[in-house]
């Protein structure tokens, strides 16, 4: 590093979780942009796809142009399949770090990596050489890592207000409802070849009921904190907007746990959190006020049913979601602040 400043190369820099990354790290105080790389539109500037950044950035080139001894750390906004090939390629170069966006590193047996998104891991020995991070719930691990699987967006809004209640055993683990609606960039630039419904941009639609590929991630995680089973159904919609998830979760608590318990614990768990907004006792929430930043805003509510809850979880899919998250980890790697870049 020269100058504190870390050279970064983001690849996959002209997608909607790329430019955002981009976007982010343009501003960022302790980073030089030394590449940006893509497959198509090879020698124009990033200004040509975002017209928000506006700094002298280096032009788009493909990963042939990379000077691997000249970077620290490279950001992966891939499709599936394709940050594990570049890692197998180039993680023997000791001096650079890795934070991959795809799925490719969040699953950590090779089988249900296959049997979920229904191809081969090319290079498993490195799966165990990564960690899965959302940052808030991984701080203290997150340094001794060379690979960070960057969690998708849907498992960041729902992992963060149940982990601290799975761990201190305050809700019942059966029967947990998750309903989660998400705006269309979370499919990506080519959001149309997968959702070609009619009426995209003025309906809402389920989608993945029974196998959307975030159940493995959820399943994973929530067995790595509860050391019991968990039966919980996940059931993602697409709503005829651009960012943003809320969703819904609907737990029942344990005998003598009361909302005041879980909210007591919510409010203590992130009491240090630079981006975790825990509201007021039944608040009405939605993505208005998330859009944009890193922060999660939860709400926890009465229902009509008697120890029965529901927790509401808004983020920005694209930062909190994706790239936000990626630096928020980047930042905890290099001893940065927190929030350096996110503001």
């Amino acid at each position: 590093m020269s100058n504190n400043k870390i050279k970064v190369c983001v690849v996959g820099a002209t997608g909607y979780v790329g430019l955002d990354l981009v976007f982010l790290l343009s501003k960022h105080k302790k980073i030089s942009i030394k590449y940006l790389c893509a497959q198509k539109n090879l020698g124009k500037k990033i200004s040509f796809f975002d017209k928000r950044i506006n700094k002298n950035l280096p032009k788009i080139s493909s990963i042939k142009k990379i000077n691997f001894n000249n970077i620290d750390l490279v950001f992966l906004s891939l499709p599936n399949g394709e940050a594990q090939k570049f890692i197998k390629k180039y993680f023997y170069y000791k001096n650079i770090k890795f934070i991959d966006l795809s799925a490719d590193f969040r699953i950590e047996d090779k089988n249900k990596y296959k049997k979920w998104y229904r191809q081969t891991h090319s290079a498993p020995k490195f799966i165990n050489k990564s960690l899965y991070s959302i940052t808030e719930l991984s701080k203290n691990k997150i340094k001794n890592h060379r690979i960070i699987a960057n969690p998708g967006c849907y498992p960041t809004s729902i992992q963060i207000p149940l982990i601290p209640l799975i761990r201190k055993k305050l809700i019942n683990y059966n029967n947990i409802i998750i309903d989660s609606k998400s705006g269309y960039s979370g499919a990506g630039k080519n959001f149309k070849k997968k959702f070609n419904h009619k009426n995209l941009f003025f309906s809402i639609q389920v989608y993945g009921i029974k196998n959307h590929r975030h159940t493995s991630e959820l399943e994973q995680e929530f067995k790595k904190n509860s050391k019991s089973p968990i039966n919980f159904t996940f059931n993602p919609q697409l709503l005829p907007v651009f960012r943003g998830i809320l969703s819904s979760i609907h737990v029942e608590v344990r005998k003598k746990i009361n909302i005041n318990k879980i909210h007591k614990e919510l409010k203590l768990f992130y009491k240090n959190s630079k981006f975790i907004k825990i509201n007021k006792i039944n608040k009405s929430i939605g993505t208005g006020s998330v859009i944009n930043t890193n922060n999660c805003e939860i709400s926890v509510c009465e229902s009509r049913v008697k120890n029965k809850l529901v927790i509401f979880s808004a983020i920005d899919n694209l930062i909190k979601g994706a790239s936000g998250q990626a630096i928020q980890n980047m930042n905890i790697m290099y001893n940065f602040k927190e929030n350096e870049g996110l503001k």
